[in-house]
């Protein structure tokens, strides 16, 4: 088979009146092959140097717009994470100083609130020392003036006593500073 081929191939291409030229396929004439040539050559030629001229041009230009960009957005990146750590160590400092102005706040409010507690609770306990000697002043003035309500008492329970007892009525004048006399012996009991 590959002798048939070759043969095939070397009477095809020693032969100049060719099957296929003359059949209607001017391609294959090798009088054709000369304007052929020219004709490729011209018209890759054009193709060649219009994609290198116009086409790559704009192309390599898009793919360095691309890269360019990309850089400056990569850049544009690092600048905004640079600030925002930036940002993010004076934001925590700032939150360190409130903690700080919060505690020093805190410490003066109750500093302040101890003070007026402390001062409300030394006005009171005056206020209830005052009360205290007022109540303390009455009952002392109670108990003088009950001694005297309780002498009268006593004086008419003596002598109803003595007069139920004995039967004969004393004078009163004679009960009266005997209940005096034992009143003032026990006085110093009682107030």
């Amino acid at each position: 088979m590959k002798r048939y081929l070759s043969s095939i191939l070397v009477f095809s291409t020693t032969k100049t009146d060719l099957f296929a030229a003359e059949a209607g396929m001017p391609q294959l004439d090798p009088t054709y092959w000369a304007s052929q040539a020219f004709w490729l050559i011209l018209v890759f030629s054009i193709l060649y140097i219009s994609i290198a001229k116009f086409y790559l041009p704009k192309i390599k230009k898009n793919l360095d717009d691309r890269e360019n960009k990309i850089k400056e957005d990569l850049d544009e990146a690092n600048n905004l994470k640079s600030l925002s750590e930036k940002k993010f160590k004076e934001y925590e400092v700032i939150l360190e100083n409130s903690k700080k102005e919060v505690t020093k706040i805190l410490l003066e409010s109750k500093n302040q609130l101890d003070e007026d507690i402390k001062n409300k609770k030394e006005t009171m306990e005056k206020e209830i020392e005052t009360e205290v000697s007022k109540a303390q002043k009455e009952i002392l003035d109670l108990k003088k003036n009950s001694i005297n309500s309780i002498n009268i008492i006593s004086q008419d329970i003596a002598s109803n006593i003595i007069e139920k007892i004995s039967g004969d009525k004393l004078n009163e004048s004679s009960v009266k500073a005997a209940i005096d006399d034992v009143a003032k012996k026990n006085i110093g009991k009682y107030l």
